[in-house]
């Protein structure tokens, strides 16, 4: 059992770094890295050249913690990404280059890439 868990998490960190190996994020088109746990969202704004984080959420976070879009489901997900394209908006930012890690781009990713574009991000 142990053994199974040790080759996922290696499997799910090679897919991470194969589809990270081509994305490089800057000060004018920062990447849109999306993180996905079991019971949560994450998006940050991440410029490589300097190594920072240019804006972030999650569906942790204190504006979403006492509400309906606290935990991972679709409609978490579009509320984010609109929240997360508000962000990049008020840091002058309308290209982002986007980083889906080891997930498959599809339902809840898919949504959320959905509201950004809808708030005003280009991908």
């Amino acid at each position: 059992m142990i053994k199974q868990t040790i080759k996922n998490h290696r499997l799910r960190c090679k897919r991470a770094l194969r589809v990270r190996k081509h994305l490089r994020g800057n000060s004018t088109k920062p990447r849109l890295c999306v993180v996905k746990s079991n019971c949560h969202l994450q998006v940050q704004l991440i410029d490589d050249e300097t190594g920072t984080t240019l804006g972030g959420s999650s569906t942790f976070a204190k504006e979403f913690r006492n509400t309906e879009f606290n935990r991972k489901n679709k409609a978490s997900a579009r509320k984010l990404g609109e929240h997360i394209a508000e962000v990049a908006k008020s840091k002058n930012i309308k290209e982002v280059v986007f980083d889906r890690g080891s997930f498959k781009y599809h339902g809840v990713l898919a949504e959320l890439a959905d509201a950004a574009r809808a708030g005003g991000l280009q991908f």
